[in-house]
């Protein structure tokens, strides 16, 4: 299986070619294998991607996938 390099968090990682950010959270997130939880935000290269468009948003090599607590608020 061919990897790309990505940075999860500040942290240099690798995960399956081919694979979408939702993929990625729910193979680098805290438990493993887990889906992608619900109470966190995620931004890729800096550009927040909402819960929703995770599946639909390939990976690239030196992508950076930044995961946050949601900033809610009123």
């Amino acid at each position: 299986m061919n990897t790309i390099p990505i940075h999860f968090n500040d942290e240099p990682r690798c995960v399956p070619e081919g694979s979408n950010l939702q993929q990625a959270v729910a193979l680098l997130a805290p438990d493993p294998g887990d889906a992608p939880p619900t109470s966190i935000a995620t931004a890729l290269n800096g550009r927040h991607i909402a819960r929703a468009q995770r599946e639909s948003t390939p990976l690239s090599a030196g992508d950076h996938i930044t995961t946050f607590a949601p900033i809610v608020g009123g």
